[in-house]
């Protein structure tokens, strides 16, 4: 059996309404892996159609999972998308060229996010560069829940590659799936922050967080989102320090 070069791989639950968006954007890879945990609104179903593999499995935490995923793939190559993301063609044109020859054992790219519909140049959410295509044998998934990361320099110590065309992210369907997240996302992430919390922490990082994302990082460029999206993120940090403030207290 001949091993592939690439896997586009995909983590998924009930993703019905954008998956099949990922899915297309990965056909120039040689196979393409969905791991799904338990959707019940035919995403596997919708993947299996588009030609994926589809493995089935439960939900540890996305850190897990995203190892599980890796491990669910043959290629020599991996490039591991979330179900709301995409691969436009010059990006894909541009992995292509790099896998025909390179010393590196990873590559990262920009993420272009949109949010509402407003396509977003500045502040925290651009380039948001991310390692999303590395080496098989030498990835390593690090983070805590509920942000995992991947790493690829392994044993090799070769240098990751600096992709320059954009990885597409529309991450929320309305402003309250944002708020949902926030609430989500901080509950997971209390849990890893709170040992050795100063109250400080409380007072100072979400205002630093606005200041850095809106004036610091040019988010006022992008306008009324801009200003929006600074003060979500400040939120986000708010409401993670104080749950954390909470579980140390308790």
């Amino acid at each position: 059996m001949i091993t592939p070069r690439l896997s586009g791989c995909i983590m998924c639950r009930n993703e019905a309404d954008r998956l099949e968006r990922a899915l297309r954007s990965l056909q120039f890879c040689d196979e393409i892996v969905v791991l799904d945990s338990g959707s019940t609104d035919g995403s596997a179903e919708i993947a299996e159609r588009l030609g994926a593999r589809v493995v089935r499995t439960d939900w540890p935490g996305h850190t897990e999972q995203r190892r599980r995923l890796i491990a669910a793939c043959a290629g020599y190559w991996v490039l591991t998308i979330d179900a709301d993301e995409w691969v436009p063609e010059p990006l894909a044109n541009e992995i292509t060229t790099l896998l025909r020859a390179t010393d590196a054992t990873s590559a990262s790219m920009p993420r272009r996010h949109i949010w509402l519909g407003n396509v977003i140049h500045h502040g925290r959410l651009y380039p948001d560069r991310r390692l999303r295509l590395v080496r098989r044998d030498v990835a390593r998934v690090v983070g805590e829940d509920p942000h995992d990361l991947i790493e690829g320099e392994g044993r090799t110590g070769a240098p990751t590659h600096l992709l320059v065309n954009d990885l597409m992210h529309e991450p929320y369907r309305n402003l309250g799936e944002h708020l949902a997240t926030i609430d989500r996302y901080t509950a997971s992430a209390a849990r890893t922050t709170h040992r050795g919390l100063l109250v400080l922490d409380l007072g100072v990082r979400p205002p630093w967080h606005f200041f850095r994302a809106y004036i610091l990082e040019r988010g006022f460029l992008d306008g009324i989102p801009g200003l929006m999206l600074a003060a979500l993120g400040a939120l986000y940090v708010a409401l993670k320090y104080a749950r954390a403030h909470g579980l140390e207290r308790a």
